[in-house]
């Protein structure tokens, strides 16, 4: 079941941005953040895992124990979670969908390929999924040892699982590749104008 709108969010949409880890999608999402007219907030992910380096609770994720995690899953309370690795759950609460319909505004998701998957097909009219998808497999796993943040197994673990991801990119609306930044940027930035149709409100 969908989240409920509030009376002046009837329009409310959701853009979903996946891809593996490294491909760029944070950055990506960052920059449409920034952009005022398209009347965005991100949607805070729960997560099983210690926060890593800076990361900020309520900020950049909602921690949680693998306890609480799988009381909201009895619960009915995800719109889609799933467990990533053994004990390591991510997932996106209906009560935070639900705050940010509140705002009157639309929802962007930074989250995991079956995550994404999972709500466009939950969701087909209202979901614009997005997959961002990296120059190749070796220039992810170079930007994921630049991060510092995991140790070589959680990486190739991750690398593992990129392969899988890459296979679902066609089941997608729109693949961005991410080759060029600036020019993902600007592209990503039209595909979402359009989705919400920024021009016909503005006129």
């Amino acid at each position: 079941m969908l989240p409920t709108k509030s009376s002046n969010q009837k329009e409310g949409k959701l853009i979903v941005f996946s891809a593996p880890s490294g491909s760029g999608k944070t950055t990506i999402v960052r920059h449409l953040l920034g952009i005022e007219k398209l009347n965005l907030e991100f949607s805070i992910s729960a997560t099983s895992r210690e926060p890593r380096g800076d990361e900020i609770n309520g900020k950049d994720y909602y921690f949680i124990s693998t306890k609480e995690f799988k009381n909201h899953i009895k619960n009915d309370d995800f719109l889609e979670w799933e467990e990533v690795y053994r004990d390591n759950f991510y997932g996106t609460l209906k009560s935070e969908v639900e705050r940010i319909w509140a705002l009157g505004k639309h929802v962007i998701f930074d989250i995991d390929v079956a995550g994404g998957l999972r709500i466009k097909k939950k969701f087909p009219k209202e979901t614009l999924a997005v997959f961002v998808k990296p120059p190749s497999v070796d220039e992810l796993k170079i930007r994921l040892k630049k991060r510092k943040t995991e140790s070589e197994d959680r990486i190739n673990m991750r690398i593992a699982k990129a392969s899988v991801e890459l296979a679902t990119a066609p089941q997608f609306d729109k693949i961005i590749k991410n080759y060029d930044l600036e020019v993902a940027l600007k592209e990503a930035e039209n595909l979402v104008a359009d989705f919400i149709d920024v021009k016909h409100k503005n006129k």
